[in-house]
């Protein structure tokens, strides 16, 4: 399985290459920013034009998360939507497409920035959550524990073989996880700047997403990449 698997407040949770969170015991599935609308929203503000089918992979990719791990329970962990207009003139075949994942399963969808309330799709909507001894937010409290959230969109770089790449990742210590951004075309944030820094502990791995899942030190400063250092 392309998965690293963790443990969070005595949870056991697997970090996933596609960038999804799941948590076998409870069959829970954790997706964060999914940004759906975003070639929407950016064409209407005048902005550089993305790739119309954004939402069509974002969501062929979660369906097939939640084939693969028979979720009984989708948590979106906030900006799902890139602003409520967007939730609201969702195409009517993906706004199908939706329905038909929900369908069977709880749906929570927890509120982000971009989204403060996008349940009007059905499911159930939320500042937070608060399950087994994890917390689920949008953006990370500092000094809370058992905390999964989303919001920066890490993602890191390291060298390999004389060349070196970035990618999404997520960062976690014994206090919390951070998942990166599940949404297609939503850019990222490196793990080295500040607000990152502070809230993870100096002892922090990165995560990368991908075919093939790496794990490292969380690098902290990007104008000295990291060596792989193990992967699993």
């Amino acid at each position: 399985m392309n998965s690293y698997s963790f443990h969070l407040q005595g949870a056991d949770l697997q970090a996933c290459g596609s960038g999804a969170l799941f948590w076998p015991a409870a069959r829970l599935l954790v997706v964060s920013d999914l940004h759906l609308g975003k070639p929407d929203r950016i064409a209407r503000l005048g902005g550089t034009l993305l790739p119309p089918y954004a939402n069509q992979d974002t969501l062929l990719r979660l369906e097939a998360e939640i084939d693969r791990t028979g979720a009984a329970t989708v948590v979106c962990l906030g900006d799902s939507f890139d602003d409520m207009r967007a939730a609201e003139e969702l195409p009517d075949a993906e706004m199908l497409w939706l329905t038909r994942m929900m369908a069977g399963r709880r749906w929570i969808w927890i509120a982000g920035n971009h989204d403060p309330a996008p349940s009007l799709l059905g499911g159930s909507g939320l500042s937070e959550l608060r399950h087994l001894g994890l917390v689920f937010r949008h953006i990370a409290v500092p000094g809370d524990s058992g905390e999964v959230s989303g919001h920066y969109h890490p993602k890191a770089r390291l060298s390999a073989g004389g060349s070196g790449q970035t990618r999404r990742c997520f960062l976690l210590d014994r206090d919390r996880v951070i998942l990166p951004a599940f949404g297609t075309y939503t850019g990222g944030l490196h793990s080295d700047v500040p607000v990152l820094s502070g809230l993870m502990r100096t002892e922090a791995l990165a995560v990368l997403i991908g075919p093939a899942v790496l794990t490292i030190p969380m690098p902290r400063d990007q104008r000295r990449p990291l060596a792989l250092t193990s992967s699993r």
